[in-house]
């Protein structure tokens, strides 16, 4: 099974009006994201995504540069199957022949970013190639399932103060048993963040899971205050408190809350997630598949999750492809306990596949179909393909 192409594909959908939010963001009136294809000698073709951000919207011109004039001349010819030695090659260069021989990391250069990005999508599609090959979903390629079925939160919650509660519920009607609120710098202050936390704890009641995410907004002494002001809400975790730059500064806030601490969704490699575990600043790990290094990576960093003690729960806020690599590695790590499901605007987890992706009573069942189980919708990728 020879690869002979490797495309991607920007894709710019707009976001209907009625589904539109504000957030730390802005007004998010699109959804992006790069769709990454490769074909192999027998025909079969393997779907990916990869980020330019962690969030809705951002420019992926560079993306669809990385892929196509960098990572794909290192890949025709290749066999498909040898998923891990390709992410090696990439990720090593020139240097590759040294990694194998001596058994340790000789990267390139850039080795964080756009490059690292750019494989996620290469890497997610390349095992969902071998899951339609063999005619097994991915988890099975993983070790298989380690449950039958398993909650999903709903993400989303950016209502104000005198409607944060009805917005939730009306997540919980659709049968979740979690949700997940923004807070932060969006709220202007810290007290306006409290009090929009504690009206969602009095409207759920004590038996919904609410986790709160700051987009990494809040500096640490905000962090503090703000955990102190709902530290009796029994939140089930308080994500991304301050900038991912600030690992150190994550630390700290953890230090001084009983509330868990979750992040990691704008981590590149499991190094990076290394480096979150060994100063303590996590409690719940977050790895994106599209950004983290695909599927190949994701795992690795559910290893470790697993040998660490900590809870993993896959950042899922993106499009099908992305949300079904985060589904499979979920499934198959022990340490996962619970998957995020986007309440938000997202045309490219509904209108971009002809499968329909859903959450039953709140639940999501262990995936059975080949690959990732997603089929593009052609005229859409048609549709939206941005051109630059």
């Amino acid at each position: 099974m020879k690869i002979t192409n490797v495309e991607a594909f920007w894709l710019r959908c707009p976001i209907p009006k009625e589904k539109q939010h504000f957030s730390d963001y802005g007004l998010l009136t699109d959804f992006d994201m790069t769709l990454v294809v490769i074909t192999t000698d027998t025909g079969l073709q393997g779907f990916g995504e990869a980020k330019a951000a962690v969030g809705s919207s951002g420019v992926c011109a560079s993306i669809v540069t990385c892929v196509e004039k960098e990572i794909k001349p290192l890949l025709v010819g290749k066999d498909a199957h040898h998923i891990t030695r390709i992410w090696e090659h990439i990720y090593n260069g020139t240097r590759d022949h040294y990694a194998l021989k001596r058994g340790r990391k000789f990267p390139i250069l850039g080795r964080r970013g756009l490059t690292i990005s750019a494989m996620s999508g290469v890497d997610t599609a390349l095992w969902d190639l071998k899951g339609k090959a063999l005619g097994v979903p991915v988890v099975e390629l993983l070790g298989g399932a380690c449950r039958e079925k398993m909650p999903a939160y709903a993400s989303g919650g950016w209502a104000g103060t005198d409607k944060i509660g009805e917005q939730l519920l009306g997540y919980v009607s659709k049968g979740f048993q979690g949700v997940k609120m923004r807070v932060g710098v969006m709220d202007e202050t810290v007290q306006e963040s409290v009090r929009r936390v504690r009206a969602a704890r009095e409207a759920l009641g004590e038996n919904i899971k609410l986790m709160t995410d700051a987009h990494g907004t809040f500096s640490v002494p905000e962090a503090k205050q703000f955990c102190r002001g709902v530290e009796d809400c029994n939140l089930y975790w308080f994500e991304e408190p301050i900038s991912p730059d600030n690992r150190h500064g994550t630390a700290e806030v953890k230090a001084s809350t009983s509330i868990p601490i979750a992040a990691g969704e704008s981590e590149y490699t499991a190094f990076d997630v290394r480096d979150l575990i060994e100063v303590r600043a996590l409690d719940v790990v977050q790895p994106d598949s599209a950004i983290i290094g695909g599927i190949t990576e994701a795992m690795r960093v559910a290893h470790l999750a697993h040998a660490y003690q900590l809870e993993l729960a896959p950042h899922c806020w993106g499009s099908a492809f992305s949300f079904m690599a985060g589904v499979n590695v979920a499934f198959a790590a022990p340490a996962a306990t619970i998957i995020e499901f986007s309440l938000g605007g997202n045309p490219m987890m509904y209108d971009l596949v002809q499968e329909k992706i859903q959450a039953i009573d709140g639940m999501i069942e262990a995936p059975t179909a080949p690959g990732l189980g997603l089929t593009p919708n052609w005229d859409f990728v048609k549709e939206f393909k941005q051109t630059f």
